[in-house]
């Protein structure tokens, strides 16, 4: 069977036939420097007048930018001062009454009036404020979450399954859609485990 070398075996090395040792590998043919290829010329330098105008577009391009900035700032704060002055447009019907209230003489009027008046007002008030996407925080026996919850103290729980609840709302907090207004705060209950 004749030897087949396999590929990857490696190469072995030839012989000098005076010396009997291993002769150099063969060297790769050096190039022939007439028949490499010449390096690609250099692109020729700007003139000034190119230079110039690519200055000039740089300038125009920045001035163009600042005003846009300029612009989205002025048109940004006059939206947040339309939606402002909606909001208390809204409100100024409910704000009359509450004026109206707040000046009665309470030698002529009955404290059940007064009281109804101003529950008539907060009514008003929160009617408006709903519409604009506002929400008060200030459930009761809801998991504690720090994004809407301040912890003022803490209370032991009664049973396990309360642990980590709001049991008071201390003072309620305020949602406008997705942006927190103020957080609630509240007294948190803990549970300490098992004896009596």
């Amino acid at each position: 069977m004749p030897n087949k070398r396999h590929p990857h075996s490696p190469r072995v090395p030839s012989l000098d036939p005076d010396t009997k040792e291993a002769a150099p590998p063969p060297s790769a043919p050096s190039p022939d420097p007439a028949s490499a290829p010449a390096p690609a010329p250099a692109p020729p330098a700007p003139t000034a007048a190119e230079v110039d105008v690519w200055k000039d577009r740089h300038l125009r391009l920045a001035a163009e930018y600042d005003n846009f900035r300029k612009r989205t700032t002025k048109e940004r704060m006059e939206a947040w001062q339309r939606a402002q002055a909606e909001l208390v447009a809204r409100l100024a019907d409910a704000l009359d009454d509450l004026s109206r209230f707040a000046h009665i003489d309470p030698a002529e009027t009955d404290a059940e009036t007064l009281h109804e008046g101003v529950e008539l007002v907060e009514r008003k008030i929160w009617k408006e404020l709903e519409s604009a996407g506002v929400t008060r925080i200030d459930k009761v026996g809801v998991p504690f979450d720090p994004h809407m919850h301040e912890a003022v103290t803490m209370q032991p729980a009664s049973k396990p399954e309360l642990d980590h609840t709001v049991g008071q709302v201390v003072q309620p907090g305020y949602k406008m859609r997705d942006t927190l207004l103020r957080p609630a705060r509240v007294i948190v209950l803990t549970w300490q485990g098992g004896g009596h």
